[in-house]
């Protein structure tokens, strides 16, 4: 190892792999998220309740193929770049959202569902201002959970030539530099722990004092 190859890795290589990596976070949960929430939002209408199970055996089907595997499907259709690494990461990001969607949901108490449609509330109104944010908290740990995944799972996304911090980890493993490893590994670790805390504390702050687990 030497202070050189360690400098170059860190302040010439990170910052391009870091604006990739955060590109690839971004893109993958913000997706996640809109199609995760409202999916778990219909699924606990009495209407569409009999497609819960389904549902949710579906998407643990899904999360239980590797990533490579999703990405070798879709290369031959989306190709080389993030495109293929977002719809990998994606399909593996959606239980946790969902899951936590509806446990959140059906968690809310009919005692409070019934109080607010007796002031005269309709049914979508009782969804927006009372079940949502009751849920809210529930909803977040599924988010959070669904980035650091993500974050962990993005550095596959250099595989097939998305970026990221899997640039430095397998420029590393080929020019055989241990630290363009360190460098790539840790700041990759780095993020997921820094966004596990971010989220964990506006988890905090939104959680109503009755709720709070000590």
């Amino acid at each position: 190892m030497t202070w050189e190859n360690f400098r170059f890795a860190l302040f010439e290589k990170a910052p391009g792999a870091l604006q990739e990596h955060s590109l690839i976070v971004l893109i993958t949960i913000t997706l996640a998220i809109l199609i995760s929430v409202p999916l778990g939002v219909f699924l606990t209408r009495p209407k569409f309740k009999r497609f819960g199970m389904v549902t949710l055996n579906l998407l643990n089907v899904l999360q239980a193929i590797p990533g490579l595997a999703i990405i070798a499907l879709a290369l031959p259709i989306l190709g080389l770049g993030m495109k293929p690494a977002v719809l990998a990461l994606l399909f593996q990001s959606l239980l946790p959202i969902v899951r936590n969607t509806i446990a959140g949901l059906l968690g809310v108490s009919p005692d409070v569902k019934e109080a607010a449609s007796g002031m005269g509330m309709s049914q979508r109104r009782i969804l927006i201002e009372v079940e949502i944010p009751l849920a809210l908290p529930i909803i977040l740990s599924g988010i959070r959970t669904a980035t650091v995944y993500v974050v962990s799972m993005g550095t596959l996304a250099a595989l097939i030539g998305a970026g990221g911090f899997g640039n430095l980890i397998m420029g590393g493993l080929s020019l055989f530099r241990p630290e363009y490893l360190i460098v790539g590994a840790g700041l990759g670790a780095i993020m997921a722990i820094f966004l596990d805390r971010v989220l964990g504390y506006v988890e905090y702050r939104i959680t109503p004092p009755g709720m709070w687990i000590e």
